[in-house]
């Protein structure tokens, strides 16, 4: 039985796609089998963070529609042979997704021996974002940590308990909390909220903290997931998430400024 994983937030912007692909790409580097599919019909950012956006023939509505099959759709990955990616369409509505249709391609994914589904879903509460989490197992809420961001984070939480699968059977989905663009020394001089502010105000514990990194942004621009960059800060704190998330115990990395002593002030290193 594939677990669904739907990555979610309020607001747009948070890190939702780069935070799908990284989560992808590190369960597929533990040898598991995933499929992650793009839910933001009209826009389609996955297949450029993933770095296959010319291969691209057809997408997930096109499945849907009966346009095409589940594998010819189906993108494997050059870098893992069991990771594939379905991308959204550009040129279709929103309205072109249906809960029937969605139900369909994640049954054929869990008959074809995936261990994990990753949804990247579109922010708010649009009709893509409610079929991204309808079928969800496990929520993973991408927070920048700013008052906005959780908010609108708190919201989604709402949805998520009532307006699933699950909830209407009377069974709840597994939420986690994931801090993205977080800066220490911002949170020291009370520009941000701390994981402490957000955890409390959200209910939830973290289950991981990427730091604020230009990395995530080059790493993109490159088609390649910045958790297969294991140099930078940020692709370590998203494979301590990924191993967070399948059970494992990984300390909280990044997550404190850190103090110059007399030398280093003295000399700039």
């Amino acid at each position: 039985m594939a677990e669904i994983i739907v990555v979610t937030s309020g607001k747009g912007g948070v890190g939702k796609t780069t935070t799908s692909a990284s989560l992808a790409c590190g369960l597929a580097r533990k040898g598991k089998k995933v499929a992650v599919i793009d839910f933001d019909v009209g826009l389609r950012n996955l297949d450029l963070i993933m770095g296959c956006e010319r291969r691209v023939v057809y997408d997930f509505v096109n499945v849907i529609q009966g346009e095409a099959n589940l594998r010819q759709a189906l993108i494997k990955d050059k870098r893992f042979d069991t990771l594939f990616v379905l991308a959204a369409s550009q040129t279709r509505d929103k309205d072109a997704l249906t809960k029937e249709g969605v139900e369909t391609v994640l049954k054929a994914l869990a008959d074809d021996g995936f261990d994990y589904v990753v949804c990247d879903s579109p922010a708010g509460i649009e009709k893509g974002a409610f079929l991204a989490m309808y079928f969800a197992d496990h929520a993973v809420v991408v927070v920048n940590p700013e008052v906005s961001s959780v908010r609108d984070s708190d919201r989604i939480l709402g949805l998520l308990s009532s307006k699933t699968r699950r909830a209407e059977n009377g069974e709840t989905v597994k939420n986690s909390l994931l801090l993205t663009r977080y800066n220490p020394r911002r949170v020291e001089d009370g520009e941000m909220l701390s994981i402490q502010d957000v955890e409390e105000i959200l209910g939830l514990k973290v289950l991981g903290v990427i730091p604020e990194s230009t990395d995530v942004l080059s790493a993109s621009n490159k088609g390649e997931p910045v958790i297969l960059d294991m140099e930078t800060v940020a692709g370590q704190a998203y494979d301590d998430t990924v191993s967070r998330l399948m059970g494992e115990e990984r300390p909280l990395r990044f997550t404190s400024n850190e103090k110059k002593g007399f030398f280093s002030k003295l000399f700039g290193a």
